[in-house]
């Protein structure tokens, strides 16, 4: 698997866009992902890799709970696959908790699953579903 992206939690979109935004990164694309209370601005630069930006859409949403327990910084890093079901099943027979058994929805069109950060040796992971990953 590759690198998709690293997630970052932030508490104000606008402050981290203009901040990466020192850095060369420009926002690719923007939305909210409504079943997780969060809205999303992913950065691009130079190279494949991408940065998302997670901003809570209240304080009860689970980057919410995140930012409140840990504040803003590193949330998750996320792998691309072409076969996330092959994956998760791989994943899980090598000992990995999943916190998503079955993918869901996830920003940008995209099938994602989350994988409990104790197998990520303390670091969210994400499966994101991409075609030629």
């Amino acid at each position: 698997m590759r690198l998709h992206h690293v997630g970052i939690a932030v508490e104000d979109l606008e402050e981290a866009k203009a901040r990466y935004g020192l850095l060369g990164f420009g926002v690719v694309a923007e939305g909210e992902v409504a079943s997780q209370g969060v809205q999303v601005a992913m950065l691009k630069g130079q190279g494949e890799a991408l940065v998302e930006l997670l901003a809570p859409m209240g304080p009860e949403t689970p980057v919410g709970r995140f930012l409140a327990k840990r504040g803003p910084g590193l949330h998750h890093l996320a792998f691309a696959t072409p076969r996330i079901e092959e994956e998760l099943a791989r994943l899980e027979g090598e000992g990995a908790r999943l916190l998503d058994p079955v993918p869901r929805p996830g920003f940008g069109g995209h099938r994602v699953a989350f994988l409990h950060p104790s197998f990520g040796l303390g670091v969210l992971w994400e499966l994101v579903e991409e075609e030629g990953a």
